[in-house]
């Protein structure tokens, strides 16, 4: 690192956990970040500011006036413009020394083949449960660490896979690829702004400790986020040997058939139920 580097991460530098090896180790990485919306906007600009080398955005949306409420990545004079490229400039601004490649369009299978291998770490931030559901199989097919999150209402949900692992759950475990879902979205349920900050926090938060290799409880968890009574519950998470994506006898990940029914993650009642069904993620 230049001089200039020593000084603008020294409070990551200051950390025994972290120090100058760890912070060189995330200057030499590379962040997938799938959504550039909600929780990719806090997601985004944390792992920008924290050093993280190179950052590829993925998102097919362009900012709309009803994002900014919560999307903190975008400006109302950005209104219009391709979120990924909105958000880029937020970056850039934080941290002028970050290469950042952006891709406009869905992240089909196609896309994630060629990017999720290329990443050290992947952060899902989107709000589709198919979505979800091929990111995860892309991240078991190439063994690579995930970062996932949801929101939508009041109710949040983070977990990370460190699918390096051979005894790592993966998101298929926890929602099975045939699971029914009922659509739903921030349009029409809504979303209370300061979750979405808090659960893309806790992603970059899980992919900055996934680059560095440091343990976190969610690799074995998912924490269950209640921000009207700001409660944060857990559920224990094992590797299910029969999930048809990681388990023993499962198909080729790329090969993994989805519901077709399953067009978005739907919301779970409150955090401190037990229920496992996926959340809406905040777009």
């Amino acid at each position: 690192m230049n001089d200039d580097q020593l000084l603008r991460y020294s409070r990551h530098i200051l950390l025994d956990e972290i120090g100058i090896e760890g912070q060189e180790r995330l200057l030499a990485s590379t962040a997938l970040i799938v959504g550039a919306g909600g929780l990719g906007s806090p997601a985004a600009l944390y792992l920008a500011a924290a050093g993280v080398g190179r950052l590829v955005l993925v998102d097919h949306d362009d900012v709309d006036l009803t994002n900014l409420q919560r999307q903190i990545a975008h400006t109302q004079a950005r209104v219009g413009q391709p979120k990924v490229a909105s958000a880029k400039l937020a970056m850039l601004a934080l941290n002028g020394q970050a290469h950042i490649t952006t891709h406009a369009r869905c992240a089909d299978d196609a896309l994630l083949a060629e990017l999720v291998p290329q990443a050290d770490v992947v952060l899902d931030c989107t709000d589709n449960f198919e979505v979800r559901q091929r990111i995860n199989a892309a991240c078991v097919r190439h063994r690579k660490p995930l970062a996932s999150g949801s929101a939508i209402r009041f109710a949040g949900q983070v977990s990370s896979f460190d699918l390096r692992q051979a005894e790592s759950p993966c998101y298929a475990c926890l929602f099975p690829p045939e699971q029914q879902v009922e659509a739903v979205a921030c349009a029409t349920l809504g979303v209370f702004a300061p979750l979405v900050g808090i659960v893309g926090s806790i992603q970059a938060a899980e992919a900055l400790k996934l680059l560095l290799y440091l343990p976190s409880h969610l690799q074995t968890s998912l924490l269950l986020v209640d921000a009207m009574t700001m409660r944060f519950d857990e559920l224990r998470l094992t590797r299910d040997a029969h999930c048809p994506v990681c388990g023993t006898t499962a198909h080729p990940p790329a090969a993994v058939g989805l519901n077709d029914a399953a067009t978005s993650d739907p919301a779970y009642t409150h955090c401190g139920s037990s229920a496992t069904t996926p959340s809406g993620g905040a777009a």
